[in-house]
């Protein structure tokens, strides 16, 4: 094992002299040891709190228009909420949540990730979760804060909201709501797959950190460099802390990291994959590998036992710390590069939003037609079992479940497993040909998983959160699952819930049997 840098050492990037500086007066030795602890507790905050070299002012553009929401919740992490609404939405779009890195707000993401131009392409919503200064001096999001990273508390409570929020006046598709960031918003997205597995389906960290790797600044400073090492099961274990009565299924992750990254180390990037393949069941090793995007990333894909992609990881080479961008106007480019932080290599956000399965109707779709006679041919409590006429000429088939590619078997059958009982799901297929290349959908075929009556539960706020039904945050109730307000936290508001399915409640004061 190589050893480790000393703390506070940054290891200047290629393009920086490491040449030694001038000669200078040697300062005597007590004013020699008040300089290395000032210089160490400067590197130490500015690694924490995100505070990086300035960068020069960024060129001026167009700036994307965002709709402010003011009235999402109790929001206990006082966080601002921003909403990007493609002209054109279908019913029930997929929403995926953009957590800026530290230094940066909503406005200068959505200006510059890429993820707008996305959205009007393939027709889903953009919520745009931003933290202030006097959250953190620099706008970081608080991933190594215990009063922030849990489950119903702080900043991941707020967003948590706006996820409620979304579904409720928006009419978001809450089976489809996805969440990726940068650095520390990448870290914040690890803290909400972890604290609201039942939420989000499926998450991207771009240059971030593995959830429970830190509760304080000392931590977070030694996890992002030089990294903290453990074992697979031990990252697992943290994540199932975070929620210790989900059992599953976990939403799948996606990673991305610059391979020069001396902010948050590639190490990470490891430490992540170890987390979450552990939770899936899954080895180290990846099932297969490939390179993509017009500087050949490293892609790596950890394949579940039905054949979706359960966890990948994407080493983007010759970048820092940033978000991986590509400014132009063909099918996978996307991006700004007028700020800091954004870096010319790949466009992340067009391979985040295929792995969350948004992005199936690219322009050039391939040849083959659309499979025939797709049926459900059985259901189990958990399962529901497909088949199709076979297509002369495909290679394999992508599947289909709410509107989301999960998974691309080999044959014209396919068994989607993990799901819960009593819950009902839309299914569609495409053929793929040789090249890769998916041709349009089939008709769709819906189908019930069996077991999973609702129950209705009538009580006080207070025996609800006793009883474990509904979570309290500053003061107020919310019904664990749905995250609804549902009031003071005391014993003089009632209120009814409906369980359905397991351990999901709703407010049904009224419409309950």
């Amino acid at each position: 094992m190589q050893s480790s840098p000393s703390p506070g050492a940054v290891n200047p990037p290629p393009h920086i002299s490491s040449a030694p500086p001038p000669a200078v007066p040697s300062p005597r030795p007590a004013a020699l040891a008040w300089r290395a602890v000032l210089s160490r507790l400067v590197t130490v905050v500015a690694l924490v709190l995100g505070a990086a070299l300035l960068a020069p002012a960024p060129a001026a553009h167009a700036a994307v228009g965002l709709t402010p929401v003011g009235d999402f919740g109790a929001n206990p992490g006082r966080l601002n909420m921003y909403v990007y609404r493609p002209a054109s939405l279908p019913p029930a779009p997929a929403v995926v949540f953009a957590l800026h890195g530290c230094t940066q707000n909503a406005q200068g993401y959505a200006d510059n990730s890429g993820l707008p131009e996305l959205a009007d392409r393939y027709g889903f919503l953009v919520v745009f979760a931003e933290t202030t200064t006097s959250n953190n001096l620099n706008k970081c999001f608080n991933w190594f804060q215990s009063s922030d990273n849990r489950r119903g508390q702080g900043e991941a409570a707020s967003i948590r909201q706006m996820a409620a929020h979304t579904v409720s006046a928006l009419g978001a598709d809450p089976r489809r709501t996805y969440v990726t960031g940068l650095s520390a918003g990448g870290a914040m997205t690890s803290v909400m797959l972890a604290a609201y597995p039942d939420v989000f389906q499926a998450g991207a960290v771009v240059a971030g950190l593995p959830y429970g790797c830190a509760n304080d600044v000392a931590s977070a400073y030694s996890c992002m460099s030089p990294g903290t090492d453990l074992t697979p099961a031990q990252w697992a274990d943290r994540v199932r802390g975070a929620h210790p009565s989900w059992s599953g299924p976990w939403p799948r992750v996606a990673v991305w990291h610059g391979d020069r990254d001396t902010t948050v180390v590639p190490r990470n990037a490891d430490e992540l994959r170890d987390q979450w393949t552990a939770l899936h069941g899954l080895p180290q090793t990846p099932s297969r590998t490939s390179a993509i995007g017009p500087n050949s990333t490293r892609h790596e894909e950890y394949l579940a036992g039905n054949g979706s992609v359960a966890v990948e990881v994407n080493r983007v080479p010759g970048i820092g710390h940033g978000t991986p961008v590509d400014p132009g106007s063909g099918t996978q480019q996307c991006g700004s590069t007028g700020a800091a932080y954004f870096l010319d290599s790949i466009c992340s956000s067009y391979w985040i939003t295929r792995f969350f399965g948004l992005a199936e109707s690219d322009p050039q779709p391939g040849p083959l037609p659309a499979p025939a006679g797709l049926a459900a041919t059985g259901t189990t409590d958990t399962t529901v079992s497909l088949s199709w006429n076979p297509v002369d000429g495909a290679t394999g088939y992508a599947v289909h479940r709410d509107g989301t590619r999960i998974a691309t078997p080999d044959s014209a059958s396919y068994t989607d497993t993990g799901l819960t009982p009593g819950s009902t799901h839309t299914y569609a297929v495409a053929a793929r040909d040789a090249d890769g290349r998916t041709g349009p959908l089939s008709a769709t075929v819906t189908a019930r998983t069996t077991g999973a009556t609702a129950t209705c539960w009538t009580a006080t706020n207070y025996a609800h959160v006793q009883a474990g039904r509904a979570t309290t945050s500053g003061g107020y109730t919310y019904a664990v699952g749905s995250g609804q307000n549902m009031g003071l936290y005391n014993t003089f508001v009632t209120h009814t819930l409906k369980e359905s399915p397991a351990g999901h409640f709703t407010v049904a004061d009224g419409s309950c049997p």
